[in-house]
């Protein structure tokens, strides 16, 4: 199974470059049958432009998520820190293997409206 994830285009670009190893969200989904997330970068970019291979997916309060992530977060602790701002809890999805898409696809490939967070598919 899939997930359709939304990631601010600085972000999804760092993640099919290969500097940035984990995809940090305050909310996750459920399924654990999800082994790979499709990458939608959301505005301005509005494409799906790739997917990844899931490893781990780590769930505990900030502080100790950027400890055992941070070396490769490919995002700057002040931003991670601001992102769980007032969150007790976080998760960071473990990317194992990205392949970007030779050529962009539009959400429509996939659905009729561009998920807030995530959806199934």
């Amino acid at each position: 199974m899939k997930v359709l994830l939304s990631i601010k285009p600085e972000f999804a670009f760092k993640i099919f470059d290969g500097s940035k190893r984990y995809e940090y969200r305050r909310v996750i989904f459920r399924c654990e049958k999800v082994r790979t997330v499709v990458v939608y970068a959301s505005a301005p970019i509005k494409e799906i432009i790739g997917e990844f291979d899931i490893g781990d997916i780590l769930h505990d309060d900030p502080t100790a998520l950027w400890a055992q992530t941070g070396n490769e977060a490919g995002i700057t602790k002040k931003r991670f820190l601001e992102y769980f701002e007032n969150r007790t809890r976080g998760y960071a999805i473990e990317v194992k293997e990205a392949r970007k898409y030779d050529s962009p696809l539009p959400i429509s490939s996939f659905t009729s409206w561009a998920p807030q967070s995530f959806m199934y598919i």
